[in-house]
């Protein structure tokens, strides 16, 4: 199995249960290979409350339809 196509088709074959064991071991790989994360990134309130209100009206206009 040396191609990605191959590596693709043989995940179909896998059960839910290992597709989650799979994902979490290229998780943990992924994370050996990124070194140190980036510190968290902060917003301020009015920030935040901007994205909810948007986020919001968005909905709004998704349920009307729109």
């Amino acid at each position: 199995m040396g191609t990605l196509s191959e590596i693709q088709a043989a995940v179909e074959t896998l059960t839910p249960e290992q597709k989650d064991e799979l994902f979490l071991f290229l998780a943990a790989r992924l994370r050996v290979g990124a070194g140190e994360s980036p510190p968290p990134r902060e917003f301020t309130q009015e920030q935040l409350e901007r994205w909810i209100a948007d986020d919001e009206a968005g909905y709004l206009r998704f349920r009307a339809g729109r």
